[in-house]
């Protein structure tokens, strides 16, 4: 049984609006194992993220000495990592499966399954047995070993049985949505298999490692670890982000036969594999920051979710603007901000308070897919709003070397630009067509939730913390603490069942980017291994003619094709491996470049034709997926705008006077609201074409910086303000909106 704690319904607040907003979300794969299964099920995922934030806080010792292992150091960062992705990968195929579930199946297993299964149970028990061996007797396959040891005991039937076992899940799978399938639990033990052999082997692999000296072994190790990556990438992403790495794979071998700067000398498989899985790959930066930043920050967006403070937000987000016209819109912009901005998913997000604001922007008023798209927008832009941003920041502190408090800092006003031209898209729709708010009646009381304002203080506690000069490991670990506390002055305490969920759902919501960050992993390795990103810079930089303009948008090209299918964190990575060494070089300062990236990896989950963020919303809404995901894009267009603008005007990200920063924030907000009415077609009243395009005419000229150019827009601007004053009456608004 899943150790959720028994609360009472209600919210924090004692309104019920944002009722169940905090609920854990089962995915259409996902297991729900039950009885003694489901406490099996419980117990690892609590394992998992109690060893994340022990060692984080430096209680690897007792962790060490309680798993029996004080002579390996499990902080050392290739073996946290390789625990990091090993467990994710067993947790995985533990609780997701290869197929979406329409029911829960009761009854026995299929004989004919389970004979089918044992070719790849003989191949995985022979193959554990021999690492399970190796550690045992101390011994490995070190430098002086042949070449041929432990090929045929432990790699081939390592990778046959892989391979078998995935291949039955596609065609094959156990649709018994209340056990575990065994197959996925051979799956998990060589996962596990993989982790320990290159646990025990990581300090040869240090230095042989992608060279001639690398073992067979190393390389069917390596080989199967990168199966089982993809495999759980196909489950928990979907397939997009497995056909890119695996063309990346491809890439590696045929290299030698492509034209241009595609070619290079092409690579052995043992070369190539025992490379992709070291610190220059699969546990490099990505899985870096999966294993500290990422981790961290769902654990506590997690005992938010679990103290319920998530659905005071929420309330609080219901009590301030639900009642405002298209009220429910305002508050997605508002709840699924801040929780996008914690919890680093825009899809998963969308699915958690979308459930909520989208039925109640329907409500009032919204079409279908106005209201998926205003969702999709808002909870894409939690992702750029700081000082969290999906741990965007740390992750961009990671790769750039610039400290986390400049980051945060440089990010502010292009977020409230974005959230403010969503917000503008919004009203002026509502206006557009005389939405109202929802009845002060059916919204949360003001004055009851005012008295709860303590619950904001796990949030204010991190960015104290943040800026007091504390580590983020112990900034999140206070966040944690806090949202414990706050919870005791609220009906729903946190006692220790409640914190046992809190670690449960963390692990659960964490697996889906541990599986995408080691598969931007394998993408990195190959980028670094060929080569291939210093010449895609190189052409760059020729397409460009040193025209850095021309640059940014090619940029901003790449950065969202890589990105489509993928989440933020992913997506961003692999952009910043291929462009971003380029547009540093074009002269681009760094900060401008990574945030140039980032936007656009971000902006890719409403980007139409794959925008998962829009999906998800559509999937809510029963609207279409591709008019949702047009519209969205038409919400959010001003995240396609701001990169440009922080370009040409450093102010934007803090880097100028007081008076240079005044100047543009002024006009930048006036031409992302003259670009709101343009989209929307309502500035006054209704704008017919030609005067939509003059509008945005007078939004670019805003937007591009300058006095002369702000003069132009701004009078354009006026120009249309006294014609639609001047002509429009209540009669010919009323036939216009008809």
């Amino acid at each position: 049984m899943t150790a959720q704690p028994a609360n009472s319904p209600g919210t924090a607040a004692g309104d019920g609006i944002a009722e169940g907003v905090d609920a854990e979300i089962f995915t259409a794969n996902q297991r729900k194992p039950l009885g003694r299964l489901g406490l099996v099920a419980a117990i690892l995922c609590i394992a998992y993220t109690v060893f994340h934030v022990g060692v984080m806080n430096g209680l690897h010792d007792r962790i060490t000495d309680l798993l029996g292992l004080r002579s390996i150091d499990l902080t050392e960062p290739w073996r946290y990592r390789l625990i990091h992705v090993g467990g994710g990968l067993a947790l995985g195929f533990v609780l997701f499966s290869s197929t979406l579930f329409s029911e829960a199946r009761p009854g026995q297993a299929d004989p004919r399954r389970l004979a089918a299964v044992l070719p790849g149970a003989l191949a995985v028990a022979l193959a554990f047995g021999q690492v399970l061996l190796f550690w045992i007797t101390g011994e490995a396959v070190d430098q002086a070993a042949r070449p041929g040891t432990a090929v045929w005991t432990f790699g081939v039937p390592l990778v046959a049985g892989v391979a078998w076992l995935v291949l039955l899940g596609w065609v094959w799978p156990d649709r018994r949505r209340g056990q575990f399938d065994l197959a996925d639990l051979l799956l998990a033990l060589a996962a596990i298999s993989v982790a320990m052999y290159l646990i025990l082997h990581a300090p040869f692999l240090r230095l042989r490692a992608g060279t001639a000296l690398a073992k067979p072994a190393d390389m069917y190790a390596a080989l199967a670890g990168t199966l089982l990556i993809l495999e759980m990438t196909r489950r928990l992403a979907g397939l997009a982000l497995v056909v890119i790495a695996a063309i990346f794979v491809l890439y590696a071998f045929v290299g030698p036969w492509l034209p241009g700067i595609l070619q290079h000398r092409g690579y052995t498989l043992t070369r190539f594999f025992s490379y992709v899985y070291t610190d220059q790959g699969i546990l490099g930066p990505t899985t870096a920051i999966s294993s500290t930043y990422i981790i961290l920050f769902v654990t506590f967006a997690a005992f938010l979710q679990a103290s319920r403070v998530g659905e005071y937000f929420v309330n609080f987000a219901f009590a301030v603007a639900g009642g405002a016209r298209g009220g429910p819109a305002k508050v997605a912009i508002f709840s699924s901000g801040l929780m996008g901005m914690i919890n680093g998913t825009s899809a998963g997000n969308v699915v958690s308070t979308g459930s909520l604001t989208i039925p109640l922007m329907k409500k009032v008023g919204y079409r279908p897919q106005t209201a998926a798209s205003v969702e999709a927008a808002a909870s894409s832009g939690g992702q750029i709003l700081p000082p969290i941003m999906g741990a965007g920041a740390f992750i961009m502190s990671e790769i750039t070397g610039i400290p986390y408090a400049e980051i945060v800092l440089a990010a502010i006003i292009p977020a409230v630009l974005y959230f403010a031209s969503v917000y503008f898209n919004v009203d002026l729709t509502a206006q557009k067509f005389g939405m109202k708010g929802l009845p002060r009646s059916e919204l949360p009381r003001f004055d009851r939730l005012a008295r709860q304002a303590f619950l904001f203080l796990p949030i204010f506690i991190l960015i104290g913390a943040l800026f007091a000069g504390y580590s983020v490991i112990r900034a999140g670990t206070y966040g944690m603490a806090a949202a414990a506390v706050v919870s005791w002055l609220t009906p729903y305490r946190m006692g220790p069942r409640a914190i046992l969920y809190a670690f449960e759902i963390a692990a659960k919501m964490t697996l889906q980017l541990v599986a995408v960050c080691a598969a931007a992993g394998i993408i990195v390795g190959v980028i670094a291994l060929t080569g291939v990103g210093t010449r895609f810079s190189a052409l760059l930089l020729g397409l460009a003619d040193q025209n850095q303009v021309i640059a940014l948008f090619f940029a901003m090209i790449v950065s969202i094709i890589l990105g489509m299918g993928m989440p933020t964190t992913a997506a961003y990575a692999v952009a910043a491996s291929v462009i971003g060494p380029g547009l540093v070089q074009m002269g681009v300062p760094a900060l401008t470049a990574h945030f140039f990236i980032f936007y656009y990896a971000v902006m890719s989950a409403i980007t139409p034709p794959v925008a998962l963020a829009a999906y998800a919303g559509a999937a809510i809404a029963q609207s279409d997926p591709m008019k949702t995901s047009v519209e969205s894009f038409r919400i959010g267009l001003a995240a396609f705008v701001v990169p440009f603008m922080f370009f040409s005007s450093p102010a934007l990200l803090m880097d100028g006077s007081w008076g240079e920063i005044l100047h543009v924030v002024i006009s930048a907000s006036l031409g992302i609201y003259l670009l709101s009415a343009s989209v929307q077609g309502w500035f006054v009243g209704l704008l017919a074409w030609p005067l939509r395009l003059i509008l945005l005419a007078a939004a670019l000229s805003m937007i591009s910086q300058g006095w002369l150019t702000d003069g132009i827009g701004f009078g354009t601007a006026l120009l249309v303000w006294f014609y639609q004053k001047r002509l429009i009456k209540p009669g010919s608004v009323i036939r216009g909106a008809d």
